[in-house]
């Protein structure tokens, strides 16, 4: 099952971001299998990152909260806001 996940950075943690960007990277990296897209989100400006949008296979939502629980990014306390739903890939699919 794949889920969008839309995560939106506290203000003011630009810090928080930067420090716990590397392992962040590496998180991601060791979960491609699941995590099908991955990006920041930026600034209107597009100078600063500000949050994250993820698309993610997982078995169930328990599945997808333990994934989300272990990044580096969570666990910093980055994020104001984390929004999940269910979603369903149509168009631009790999093959």
């Amino acid at each position: 099952m794949l889920f969008a996940v839309t995560c939106l950075d506290k203000p003011g943690h630009a810090a928080v971001r930067t420090d716990n960007r590397a392992a962040h990277l590496e998180f991601l990296k060791a979960n491609a299998a699941a995590v099908r897209i991955a990006g920041p989100f930026t600034s209107d400006d597009g100078t600063a990152m500000v949050g994250s949008l993820l698309v993610v296979e997982a078995e169930d939502r328990a599945a997808l909260d333990a994934l989300l629980a272990a990044d580096p990014y969570a666990a910093a306390g980055l994020f104001e806001s984390v929004v999940v739903r269910p979603w369903r890939w149509v168009i631009g699919k790999p093959d």
